[in-house]
């Protein structure tokens, strides 16, 4: 495998785990109430942010663009 392979695969996966470090991060009990303006989301649904850089590796891993990639759903571990 030449080193630059290698290196993205390595990048995708720290991505993949960085991911799921972040829905596991622990939410804080007292954070304000969302906007009642804001639209309400699952609870147990990641964040747009979360999505975008799952989107992101993935798409660098299969070698597509990203607006070819369809996240039906994330279910968390």
């Amino acid at each position: 495998m030449d080193p630059m392979t290698i290196g993205f695969a390595v990048a995708a996966a720290v991505a993949v785990v960085e991911a799921i470090l972040l829905l596991k991060r622990p939410k804080p009990q007292d954070a304000a109430p969302a906007s009642p303006a804001a639209p309400a989301a699952a609870a147990d649904a990641p964040s747009q942010e979360v999505v975008a850089a799952v989107s992101a590796a993935l798409a660098e891993e299969l070698g597509t663009d990203i607006t070819r990639i369809r996240i039906k759903s994330i279910t968390k571990i």
